[in-house]
């Protein structure tokens, strides 16, 4: 609107000067001057006119015949040509009589410099506007910063750095807003639920190690007593040793889940000095046998001796599972290569075989429970499961890239520094 406001003013200047002019060419009106100007330009018309230096401003004084309803000031902008040179001028036109003689008045006032000046205006104004609209954004974007500053801080202490409830701070976050101390409030009280729900789940996985594994072992004892009895035949010696080995596979189970349970529940220490050379040496070693059953070839090219602080239990169960895909999936005279070495300052360690592969549809969901690639291979499908949970426990990012019938590598990528929980 700024635009039109200035043209308004400027046309209301100019109009107020030109019926100021006016108000004087009529006040010293007499006879003997409109004789003396009035230059005859033919039978009919005779015009007065003149005009100031570089046609700034014109006055043009002519005869007509005046109506009553004519006698009122007119402003109208219009080119007119003086002198050979055409301008835009705003003119205004006022009718009288002067001893019973109609006179038509007309007095302009060039328009070019006040364009001129307009157009520098309205540019200045559309600088001020973006100017204004950048200084506001900046001081809206600080002051925002300066409100959101208690909300940031309530994401990133309570929220985004809490792996289990007992880490949780409970300590007020100052805020002059009612809503952030309320938002704080109410996740205290949420992450008080939450931790009394973990309690509750650590408990319910005790039990649960009790009262399942008890039974199965039992039952174990029972069948193994009934292995004994001369009097069975083998009919009934081939049951029961079927029904040990699903007790057997069913204890493992519940192991695995009650591991992956407690991991997720960090319920280990993290504080031990690992050795990945020494690791892959002794699995080498344990698997020896079974990679000669299959000729497998089994190439270790480490190069660095590094030491990782984390759970060393844990950590051989995530390579021991790891090695143990890589074998089972393997194809026969086949190979394993374990190689490491360090990415953007971060060790990483490879594992990769020449086995059968996987798809894009397989590697979605390797890492979920019970998911298995083949269903003629043995196992449960929580191998890569606990393997997941514990890289999670240390902070470990595994990487997966495999093709069909070409074999596949995972990669344990460490973290730069120690972060457990």
């Amino acid at each position: 609107m700024l635009p039109i406001l200035v043209e308004n003013v400027v046309y209301r200047h100019i109009n107020n000067g030109l019926i100021e002019k006016k108000k004087k060419f009529i006040d010293h009106l007499n006879k003997k001057e409109i004789d003396d100007f009035i230059e005859n330009a033919d039978d009919s018309t005779e015009t007065y006119s003149q005009f100031s230096t570089l046609h700034s401003e014109f006055l043009v004084l002519s005869k007509i015949r005046v109506k009553e309803k004519d006698k009122k000031a007119i402003f109208t902008n219009e080119y007119r040509i003086i002198e050979g040179e055409e301008n835009e001028y705003r003119i205004l036109q006022y009718h009288f009589t002067y001893e019973n003689q109609g006179y038509q008045l007309e007095i302009g006032s060039s328009l070019s410099e006040v364009n001129d000046l307009t157009f520098i205006i309205r540019f200045f104004i559309i600088i001020v506007l973006v100017v204004i609209l950048l200084v506001t954004f900046l001081a809206d974007t600080v002051y925002i910063e300066y409100l959101l500053k208690p909300f940031y801080k309530i994401i990133d202490t309570k929220i985004r750095r809490v792996n289990e409830p007992e880490a949780f701070d409970h300590t007020p976050i100052k805020a002059n807003s009612r809503d952030f101390r309320e938002l704080d409030l109410v996740l205290n009280q949420m992450m008080d639920r939450i931790s009394e729900l973990f309690k509750k789940e650590k408990q319910f996985i005790s039990n649960v190690s009790h009262e399942l594994l008890t039974p199965i072992a039992l039952l174990k004892n029972k069948f193994e007593n009934l292995l004994q009895n001369d009097s069975l035949d083998d009919n009934a010696v081939d049951k029961i040793a079927g029904s040990l080995k699903t007790l057997d596979m069913l204890k493992k189970i519940i192991n695995n889940l009650l591991l992956i349970s407690r991991i997720e529940n960090n319920q280990y220490e993290a504080t031990e000095n690992i050795n990945f050379h020494e690791i892959i040496d002794d699995l080498q070693e344990d698997f020896q046998d079974r990679m000669e059953d299959r000729e497998i070839d089994f190439v270790n090219q480490m190069e660095f001796d590094y030491v990782f602080i984390g759970n060393k239990t844990l950590i051989h169960i995530l390579i021991y599972n790891l090695v143990t895909n890589a074998i089972k999936y393997n194809r026969p005279k086949g190979n394993i290569i374990i190689s490491d070495g360090f990415e953007k300052e971060r060790y990483f360690i490879s594992i990769a075989d020449s086995g059968l592969g996987m798809s894009e549809a397989h590697l979605e969901k390797i890492f979920n429970r019970f998911a298995r690639i083949n269903s003629d291979q043995e196992g449960q499908g929580l191998g890569l499961a606990i393997a997941e949970s514990i890289a999670s426990f240390h902070h470990i990012e595994i990487k997966v890239v495999s093709k069909i019938n070409e074999g596949t590598t995972f990669t344990l990528v460490l973290p730069e520094a120690v972060k457990h929980n």
